[in-house]
């Protein structure tokens, strides 16, 4: 039989199959889509509409200030208190989940055996389900009376607890994805180092790192993007302070734990400190934005394909 006439046997086929689901699931897919995109769009057209009646209110000389009391008698709404510990804890959890998230990575990918692999890293991943406020206590009522034995000054509220615990949480994140990004390396790329002499270290370091930094890159930008967004660990354990400052042994708060405070109900519906709530959410969001943009930048720019 010809190929000409299979051909047209096959698409006879295909036109006399008239089942429901062939004409029904395309247009189920399609809504589940528009569902997730439209949500979307409604989460920015909340966030921007009433994030305009607070910048209208406010003037950004006072926005950009370091001045924040939302609930003063003479209210001001400077943000930078809140940007400033924001970034802090962010840095801290950094320091951290990289290079112990790398380490983690290099090991499970080039040095563990398969059989060692298949425990650790279940084990590992148990880190990102636990509930963010199993670790807010945790740094709260274990890693701060550690540190402040260690650290006389440090008070009760402070930035380095949470952020050393935030650190913690976003291993498996760095870790995950680093590792895999190893193991998508050629092993051909391994061999030929290892042939021209290279020990096992040399090949991670010389080969295998470089040929993967696309990944690696955007597992730390997108763990960065998920410490910004962390809610409960930093409205536990760094309190509530509104204060300007670099000292991490004091107590800041984030922009996320003042949402968290302002919906508590201590702002009333259509003040200012209500559509303060939004501003800050809508920069919030701004953030991991362009946290996930870059490393999807990242990875189309200096992503190896193999």
């Amino acid at each position: 039989m010809k190929s000409n006439e299979i051909r047209d046997i096959i698409q006879n086929n295909i036109k006399n199959k008239k089942h429901f689901s062939d004409r029904a699931m395309p247009l189920f897919f399609l809504s589940m889509a528009f569902i997730s995109v439209l949500t979307t769009f409604g989460i920015v057209y909340t966030l921007v509409v009433d994030a305009l009646k607070f910048f209208a209110a406010v003037p950004l000389s006072e926005i950009f200030s370091t001045r924040l009391q939302p609930l003063s008698a003479d209210p001001s709404f400077g943000i930078l208190p809140l940007l400033n510990g924001t970034i802090l804890t962010t840095i801290i959890a950094m320091f951290v989940a990289v290079p112990v998230g790398m380490a983690v990575a290099i090991y499970l990918s080039q040095f563990a055996s398969k059989k060692l692999r298949k425990i650790l890293k279940p084990i590992l991943e148990i880190l990102a389900g636990i509930p963010t406020i199993v670790y807010g206590f945790f740094a709260y009522s274990v890693v701060t009376p550690i540190l402040m034995r260690l650290i006389p000054s440090l008070e009760p509220k402070n930035v380095l607890s949470p952020g050393l615990v935030m650190g913690i949480m976003i291993i498996p994140m760095v870790a995950s994805l680093s590792e895999d990004s190893m193991n998508s390396v050629p092993t051909i790329m391994k061999d030929g180092a290892t042939g021209l002499g290279s020990t096992k270290l040399e090949t991670t370091f010389k080969v295998v790192i470089p040929a993967a930094i696309s990944g690696i890159m955007s597992s730390i930008v997108l763990a960065i993007s998920r410490a910004i967004g962390e809610t409960m660990i930093v409205t536990i354990a760094s309190g509530s302070s509104k204060r300007f400052t670099f000292d991490i042994f004091q107590s800041m708060q984030t922009m996320t734990s003042y949402i968290v405070e302002f919906t508590s109900g201590d702002a009333g519906s259509g003040t200012v400190g209500y559509y303060s709530l939004y501003a800050v959410g809508l920069i919030l969001f701004l953030f991991t934005m362009i946290m996930n943009l870059l490393a999807q930048y990242i990875t189309k720019k200096y992503g190896e394909r193999y």
